[in-house]
């Protein structure tokens, strides 16, 4: 990337800090072995603090945290006999692996090339931008089904449209992970999983209240519409010129190009357009009985006025993978075979094959990203850091709009080193949520700043489970790509939805616009 940077125009300070961030950051060893040494120095440092006594008290056991010595006897032998189970078991492993499975046959026989084609030839290029964010922000539902899906498809889209691919990815990662506390209409796991931490942190004040699981509703949809407008503004005025002159160096024997349809690939979009209808007909046959539908949750695992097929604890949910797999791999046959890119089966598994090829880089990623993550959390670290600093924060006794402010950006900061969003709210919203009702602060409230702060910084942290996936994604396109350059990419927007996001929610409250189903802005106790 040196010699790339060095054809990008460095006029303004802006594009001088962001090269200066992604040299450096690409100046530092391979990911693989950068995951590796955080490890080692993880080890040491829990080696170092595991003696002292700290005051903090850990929300999960109520007793005084305490760093666990990775280098002891029994953690060592603990991490070493774990070693496999961590490494297989790692969330976005299986996810990724699976979903390829089925998308590679989809790329292989043409299907994605020819789908997308015919969507560019009707859709106006200069809203390319925004759909692509939408979109990303709508896969919440579907879990974590943006990062495998989305946003590598928001490269081809915009390397098939003459524009760069890498804007592409920087544009589907900041809908799909930016955006992630931005509902699109529909609700997603994450919203009735934040709420119940947020009424069991409550209830340590106020055994009484109550918190609805859509409590930050109207919030999180209109957050969708500035999200894509941060989103659109920055990747096409921001991100994309400051792209100008990166050259795309990778493998571009099967990127899309905008070439007219031949008949027989038209022929074999149509069928496999009616069988990707097909399937999801059946799939919605199957959902349409709320009685009787296999794919919903069972009573005893909902919350009271959620969905019972939008729980995390749904069949419908825990598939999502299985249902991306078969969305893309009937079709991507059924292309195959119509279009006459495929012969027979073993063109099929040689699709799968193929894909998996291109996954031999990120599984070594993976491993020594899984192998970290482990450590850390056993080590406890991430939450010490995330206790001093909510402690701290209440310590201050800021006024109720700097303490808001305050919350946002140390959820921000906190989800730098502790990646699970759930278990961030676990530690600090047990801080937060019965401080702030002592000032008069509703949990809804308290709630949806965390959600801000978490969000806008979940694309610049490398404790992302999946940012070693977005890394291999631009590393298809240009080869020298590092954490450097996603991290140079993506800065612009995490800065920029910190501070309009901060404002918007600062706006709602001033405003008194409801941010939810059943919430308030003001907690009254109850007498």
């Amino acid at each position: 990337m040196s010699e790339q940077i060095t054809a990008v125009e460095k006029n303004g300070w802006m594009n001088r800090a962001l090269n200066t961030i992604e040299v450096v950051g690409n100046k530092l060893p391979d990911p693989a072995v950068l995951f590796a040494l955080l490890m080692v120095i993880v080890w040491v440092v829990s080696w170092l603090l595991s003696g002292v006594t700290f005051t903090e008290l850990d929300p999960r056991s109520g007793q005084q945290i305490q760093i666990v010595n990775l280098l002891s006897g029994d953690a060592l032998t603990n991490f070493s006999s774990n070693i496999v189970n961590t490494f297989v078991t790692f969330p976005p492993l299986g996810v990724v692996l699976v979903a390829m499975l089925g998308l590679g046959v989809a790329e292989y026989t043409g299907f994605i090339n020819a789908g997308l084609r015919s969507i560019l030839t009707v859709t106006p290029k200069m809203l390319l931008t925004p759909v692509l964010i939408a979109v990303g922000v709508l896969s919440h539902v579907a879990v974590d089904a943006g990062y495998v899906l989305v946003v590598p498809l928001g490269a081809v889209i915009f390397y098939a449209a003459g524009r760069h691919p890498l804007a592409g990815i920087a544009a589907a990662f900041a809908g799909v992970s930016g955006g992630f506390s931005a509902t699109f209409f529909l609700p997603s796991s994450l919203d009735p999983l934040l709420a119940g931490l947020t009424q069991t942190s409550a209830q340590i004040l106020d055994p009484t209240v109550m918190v609805n699981p859509l409590n930050n509703y109207i919030f999180t949809t209109a957050s969708t519409f500035l999200i894509v407008a941060i989103g659109w503004v920055l990747t096409d005025k921001v991100i994309e010129p400051r792209l100008k002159g990166t050259k795309v160096d990778g493998d571009t024997s099967q990127m899309v190009t905008m070439d007219a349809l031949k008949p027989n690939e038209l022929r074999g979009l149509k069928a496999a357009a009616f069988s990707m209808f097909a399937v999801m007909a059946l799939l919605v046959l199957t959902i349409v009985v709320p009685d009787t539908t296999p794919w919903a949750a069972k009573p005893e695992d909902v919350l009271p006025g959620v969905n019972p097929l939008l729980t995390a604890a749904a069949p419908l949910m825990k598939s999502i993978v299985t249902i991306i797999f078969v969305f893309f791999l009937v079709p991507g046959i059924v292309y195959g075979y119509v279009s006459g890119s495929v012969k027979n089966h073993r063109d099929v598994v040689a699709g799968m094959s193929h894909a998996m090829s291109g996954m031999g880089y990120y599984i070594v990623m993976a491993f020594f990203c899984a192998l970290f993550l482990y450590a850390f959390s056993q080590s406890n670290l991430g939450v010490l850091l995330a206790l001093k600093g909510a402690n701290a924060l209440k310590a201050m006794g800021l006024p109720l709009g700097m303490t808001l402010v305050g919350i946002v950006f140390l959820s921000g900061f906190v989800n730098l080193v502790v990646g699970s969003a759930s278990a961030k709210w676990a530690l600090i919203g047990a801080i937060m949520v019965p401080m702030l009702m002592e000032l008069g602060i509703s949990p809804d409230l308290t709630q949806a700043a965390y959600r801000v702060g978490d969000s806008s910084t979940n694309i610049i942290t490398p404790l992302l489970p999946y940012f070693p996936l977005i890394v291999v994604f631009c590393q298809k396109y240009v080869k020298g790509s590092g954490i450097g350059t996603l991290v140079a990419l993506m800065l612009p927007y995490s800065v920029v939805m910190l501070v309009l996001w901060t404002a918007f929610l600062l706006g709602f409250w001033a405003l008194d616009i409801p941010l939810g189903l059943g919430s308030s802005y003001e907690y009254i106790p109850a007498r």
